[in-house]
């Protein structure tokens, strides 16, 4: 599916809605809107990461720690993120909301609502939207990060993620 077409929210800076305008609006005029992404573990712990297809229009080819995509209009975070994990990787459930932040390292600035779901270790990828995938553990992916081509704001939100993880525990 091709992102420059669909309908998000406009949002301001504390998230409220301030309009109803096309993805590719908001990203070339720097409007926030809402993205939601899910980190998907399985039953040992190991945080999926996969390679973004080569014939998708941004980031082709490239590393993501999370799997996801624009909020809907009228669809909550954990809406768009059940739809996303559906769309992508064919499993059904609702990711669990962890926290949202407003992210400026994408196209544009967005708010990114992130999700965490465990996940069975058998997926069924999207070949449109999914290369490879692969389980690796938190040591691992640190590893990955630091070697692999990423998305760029991968970083940053696995970042925030590790450390909510951490403060929780």
């Amino acid at each position: 599916m091709c992102f420059v077409d669909e309908l998000v929210e406009r949002v301001d800076c504390q998230g409220r809605v301030l309009g109803v305008v096309t993805r590719r609006q908001a990203i070339r005029e720097g409007w926030l809107h809402r993205i939601a992404a899910t980190v998907c573990r399985d039953e040992r712990g190991r945080i999926l990461v996969h390679r973004r297809s080569e014939q998708l229009s941004r980031f082709p080819g490239r590393y993501e720690v999370m799997v996801g995509g624009a909020v809907d209009v009228g669809e909550s975070y954990e809406q768009a993120a059940a739809r996303e994990l559906a769309e992508e990787l064919g499993i059904r459930g609702l990711p669990r909301l962890l926290f949202s932040f407003i992210n400026l390292s994408g196209l544009s600035p967005h708010w990114l609502g992130v999700h965490e779901a465990v996940v069975p270790d058998a997926v069924t990828s999207d070949p449109d939207e999914v290369a490879w995938h692969g389980w690796l553990t938190e040591s691992e992916l640190h590893s990955a990060l630091l070697k692999w081509r990423f998305t760029p704001d991968s970083h940053e939100a696995f970042g925030r993620y590790f450390a909510f993880r951490t403060a929780q525990s």
